[in-house]
């Protein structure tokens, strides 16, 4: 059985503001709940004119209020730009709120320059580099959170519940994300090198490897993170999630051109250009490309899923089987054409209709969830 999510950056275009931009991402999360797929996550990007998911915990809460079963998490959050205990308490809350859907992807990357990264951490950036705590941070996080346990509802008491123990001074002192936990949200580590493979497997966490950047290393990541796997309380197997950018539409001419904008944002941000607000279709048919710009635009065409419902959906099982993961990803980069709403991006929801349609497993598991 194929698992399917979907990753949104919740992307600005030409003429839109960040909150029109959130209402088209929410639009895109209603569709994947409705159409049956797994998860439906969003990543920390801060100071981008083409990026308006700068906070995943405030945009979390507003998603999941607005769906009805579909997992909403981060893809993920930053940790070296945040506090742990800021990131388990926000994350608590979230799960209090809305019990046995929320994820919590934890990543190494600043997900801004190094400018903003510096204003974001504060004076945390004044003894060194935070990533450089990563580790012992997701250990504070999961530790927290309770994520090392799977409690049953009613298995603690007000004075048993998940927590981290300092000592300061001589004394003992308890930190808790919550005064009262019932179920923990699912902490996954993401990464797309051999670093947050191997920590992902010595704390027996699930992996995601980021494949929508188009890193290299696939077979290796995944190989040193099964192999090194030290099962958890909470997962006793290793458990694998591959991320991919996608375009569907009726044909494979449409499904190209519906791309062309984002193909063209990332080509101009991997050449050194400026990564400005994402330009309509029409726009990008009529943009020049530099021959280097060009050159990029075809390189990622080739390596994004992007053609017919049927072509994409062979794709995304030829990924499951050679790969071996439990779970795609999908991240839906179709643009808008000028005539359509400023709040929604109609071609990205297609793309997730379409490719659905592919998998009649998502109805079941959305039959089994709502059953």
């Amino acid at each position: 059985m194929t698992h399917l999510s979907v990753l949104d950056l919740i992307p600005v275009r030409t003429k839109q503001s960040s909150g029109d931009a959130v209402a088209a991402s929410l639009a895109l999360a209603q569709a994947a709940d409705r159409l049956g797929y797994t998860r439906f996550w969003m990543a920390e990007h801060h100071n981008m004119p083409a990026v308006a998911s700068t906070s995943p915990s405030t945009l979390i809460a507003h998603f999941a209020a607005q769906t009805s079963r579909i997992r909403v998490g981060s893809g993920g959050v930053m940790l070296p730009n945040h506090a742990p205990l800021s990131i388990a308490e926000q994350f608590a809350l979230l799960e209090a709120m809305h019990p046995g859907r929320i994820d919590l992807g934890l990543g190494r990357a600043p997900g801004s320059d190094p400018v903003t990264a510096y204003m974001l951490r504060g004076q945390r950036g004044e003894g060194g580099d935070p990533a450089d705590t990563f580790p012992t941070d997701v250990e504070t996080v999961a530790a927290l959170l309770g994520s090392d346990r799977a409690p049953a509802p009613d298995a603690f008491g007000a004075d048993d519940q998940p927590g981290v123990g300092l000592s300061i001074r001589g004394r003992s002192y308890e930190l808790k994300a919550t005064p009262l936990v019932r179920s923990a949200p699912q902490v996954w580590l993401l990464g797309s090198s051999n670093f947050s493979a191997t920590l992902a497997a010595k704390l027996g966490l699930p992996y995601v490897f980021a494949n929508h950047f188009g890193q290299p290393g696939i077979e290796q990541a995944l190989e040193i993170y099964r192999s090194g796997f030290q099962p958890s309380e909470s997962l006793a197997a290793p458990k694998t999630l591959l991320t991919t950018n996608i375009s569907v539409a009726e044909s494979a001419d449409e499904a190209q051109l519906a791309a062309l904008p984002q193909l063209i944002s990332m080509a101009r941000l991997r050449t050194g250009g400026t990564l400005a607000a994402q330009l309509t279709i029409e726009e990008a048919r009529s943009t020049d490309l530099s021959p280097v710009e060009q050159d990029s635009v075809l390189e990622q065409s080739r390596r994004w899923l992007i053609g017919t419902p049927e072509s994409v959906a062979e794709r995304i099982r030829q990924f499951t089987t050679q790969y071996g993961v439990d779970e795609v990803m999908v991240s839906p980069v179709a643009g808008a054409f000028e005539g359509d709403p400023i709040d929604a991006v109609p071609a990205r929801v297609r793309s997730l209709e379409l490719l659905a349609a592919q998998f009649p497993e998502l109805a079941g598991h959305l039959t089994s969830t709502l059953g």
